[in-house]
């Protein structure tokens, strides 16, 4: 079997662990739990994840500001030697090319073992041309030589992504530093078409946990998933199977249950936060507006039917 990637394996597009406080005028704010930080990565890590994307979508990453993402990245970095050997990816893309450098060089000074990207999703019509020299000044101004940036494609959400041909031209250019994507496509088309143009050459971190058996078979090496906050048990077996040379289908299948179980919920943020405490007994944490916390009759119906898939 090739050789895997230093960053092969099972994350979870992790939740932004956040405390409901009353402003003076009475209406909600949110602040970052930062005592419950550890015992979250310890719980992620216990069920099987090599590691944490933390400030993506499911991390509601769009809704904390530069100031905030660094406070909770290192925070993070503080702790991470507590929970051996797992990796931590920072989200760090925004529609401002000097906001991502800074969140990016940021990242690495914090030694961060890699940065998943959005595109400028603001501009919804940037050709490839344009997307390649936006990457390109990204790359060269705060991804240092040996360190590792993944792309994030997830167009239903951006409306911009990546082409073949962008991810090709980006990978020529900067083979190491541009290591692949997070392919959050739900297309099980793209997932083969990237297999047949890369092979093991791109790294390719599946974003669709029913389709995570078709990816590996496709040459992905691994997931990052919103469910795996709740599933990375599941999803780190089939992982496991597969670099074993096993058949995975029997998991799978119960993974794609749980996995459109999940989806009747969204977006997938709150139900997730309420599952983890009303499941697994983490702290109910708080979602930042928009988003609005699941109704407690909600929550504990679908915990009931969730315990039983």
């Amino acid at each position: 079997m090739t050789e895997l990637h230093p960053l092969a394996g099972v994350y979870a597009a992790a939740v932004t662990p956040c405390l409901g406080k009353p402003r003076t005028e009475g209406k909600p704010d949110t602040a970052f739990d930062f005592e419950s930080l550890a015992a979250f990565l310890h719980f992620l890590a216990s069920r099987g994840c090599h590691g944490a994307l933390f400030f993506g979508t499911t991390g509601e990453g769009p809704s904390f500001s530069p100031k905030e993402r660094e406070a909770l990245m290192r925070s993070l970095r503080v702790i991470r030697h507590q929970v051996r050997d797992f990796k931590l990816l920072a989200g760090t893309g925004t529609p401002s090319l000097t906001e991502t450098i800074e969140l990016t060089k940021l990242a690495f000074e914090l030694n961060y073992d890699g940065v998943v990207v959005l595109p400028p999703y603001y501009f919804r019509k940037a050709t490839d041309e344009g997307l390649f020299q936006w990457f390109s000044e990204l790359i060269e101004k705060a991804v240092p030589p040996g360190k590792h940036l993944l792309g994030y494609h997830i167009p239903v959400m951006t409306g911009i992504g990546f082409s073949l041909d962008l991810l090709e031209r980006l990978k020529a250019k900067y083979p190491t530093q541009f290591a692949g994507i997070k392919d959050s496509s739900h297309d099980e088309a793209f997932a083969t078409a990237l297999g047949e143009r890369f092979g093991a050459e791109l790294l390719i971190l599946n974003g669709t946990d029913s389709h995570f058996h078709h990816a590996l078979k496709h040459h992905a090496q691994g997931a990052i998933t919103a469910p795996a906050n709740l599933i990375s048990d599941n999803l780190r077996e089939i992982w496991d199977l597969f670099q074993a040379r096993k058949d995975p289908s029997a998991v799978q299948a119960k993974v794609t249950e749980q996995r459109h179980f999940l989806e009747q919920y969204s977006p997938a943020a709150p139900i997730l936060k309420g599952l983890l405490h009303k499941i697994h007994g983490l702290p109910h944490w708080a979602v930042r507006p928009p988003l609005e916390s699941v109704d407690a009759k909600v929550l504990e119906d679908a915990a009931e039917r969730f315990s039983k898939i």
